[in-house]
């Protein structure tokens, strides 16, 4: 069987780089394109010794259409707009578009749904196998547990931009689910000052940003006299990588569609 084609977007970034050095060395898998925005002072570089691995020979590029033409897959860690526009790419090309990014606006995520008319596109406000794990207990908690108040802590490095994280805002959403409630409508993203009471049903969020934190989760549900608490530790961002690169593998093949972690790891049902 040929090793599969990947093309990374955002390759300069955090996650880019990390992705790279996963793929670098995992058998069955190809880093066959590296894409970054244009004007950024990384392009023409090698995206390997870029990322902190050998040279791979692929060098940063801001032109997408000659590397989708020729892959299989595309991960995806980039901004809101430029994932958006990527899908469309995706779709055109018949690809697996893999998106980790976060932040996005409602308009966005519609722009996304019809892109996944023509492609397969995993998309989750993270990657990881056991975040997606973690989120699967949160419904069946939330469930079994209708009168439990449910708050949502996390905490990531300073220089993170969106707030509630996406895996927070999945987990919330998760919880939801769970008691067949909308979101939005129970969400409680901030308190200040005299809030009163709490009110029943509301899903807390509290983020909290500091130091180099990976990324830290806890899903609190408290009732009378006893608090469960579910949590996840991101130790290292190869994590997501590799969740990244599970997701596109299970693509191939699948019909066009918006798929989640929890299709991977077959937790839908």
């Amino acid at each position: 069987m040929s090793e599969m084609q990947i093309v990374v977007a955002g390759a300069g970034g955090r996650m880019g780089r990390t992705v790279i050095r996963v793929l670098a060395d995992m058998a069955g898998c190809k880093l066959s394109g590296a894409l970054e925005s244009h004007g950024k002072p990384d392009l023409g570089q090698d995206a390997g010794v870029l990322a902190g691995t050998r040279a791979l020979g692929v060098t940063l590029t801001d032109d997408p259409l000659p590397l989708l033409a020729k892959a299989d897959a595309l991960i995806d860690f980039t901004e809101p707009n430029v994932s958006v526009a990527l899908a469309g790419l995706s779709a055109q090309a018949r690809i697996v578009h893999v998106i980790g990014t976060t932040g996005l606006s409602t308009d966005d995520e519609n722009k996304i749904r019809a892109a996944a008319r023509h492609a397969v596109i995993v998309k989750s406000g993270n990657m990881s196998l056991g975040v997606t794990l973690l989120a699967a207990l949160v419904e069946k908690a939330a469930r079994a547990l209708p009168d439990y108040d449910i708050e949502i802590v996390e905490m990531h490095h300073r220089q993170k931009v969106d707030a509630p994280s996406g895996t927070a805002l999945l987990l919330g959403q998760a919880a939801a689910s769970g008691r067949n409630v909308s979101l939005p409508d129970k969400s409680v993203r901030a308190r200040d000052g005299h809030t009163g009471p709490r009110h029943d049903g509301a899903i807390g969020f509290a983020s909290l940003r500091g130091g180099t934190v990976v990324g830290e989760h806890e899903v609190i549900l408290a009732g009378a006299q006893e608090r469960i608490v579910l949590s996840h530790v991101a130790e290292d961002r190869a994590i997501f990588a590799r969740g990244a690169i599970a997701a596109a593998k299970w693509g191939q093949g699948k019909k066009p569609g918006l798929y989640a972690m929890a299709d991977v790891l077959n937790l839908s049902d």
